[in-house]
């Protein structure tokens, strides 16, 4: 089994960014890899008008998610 997750160390333990699914009480062996992110620069805004357009997704995203999430009719 190998998984990849990402996890936060506080000096003393690690803790997951996500629920894992793993059997408690069990070893597990641990790859340490840094994450190199890009600094951010600005504020939250600024962060998120970089991230703006970079998803492929359908023009009508936005007023019909829960037709691409759910599978529920489109309202139009």
């Amino acid at each position: 089994m190998e998984k990849t997750l990402t996890v936060v160390f506080d000096g003393r333990a690690f803790y997951p960014d996500s629920p894992l699914d793993l059997k408690p009480n069990t070893r597990y062996v641990i790859t340490i890899r840094g994450l190199s992110l890009p600094p951010a620069e600005g504020d939250a805004w600024d962060v998120l008008a970089s991230l703006s357009g970079t998803i492929e997704a359908p023009d009508d995203w936005a007023g019909e998610h829960d037709h691409y999430l759910y599978g529920t009719p489109k309202r139009v």
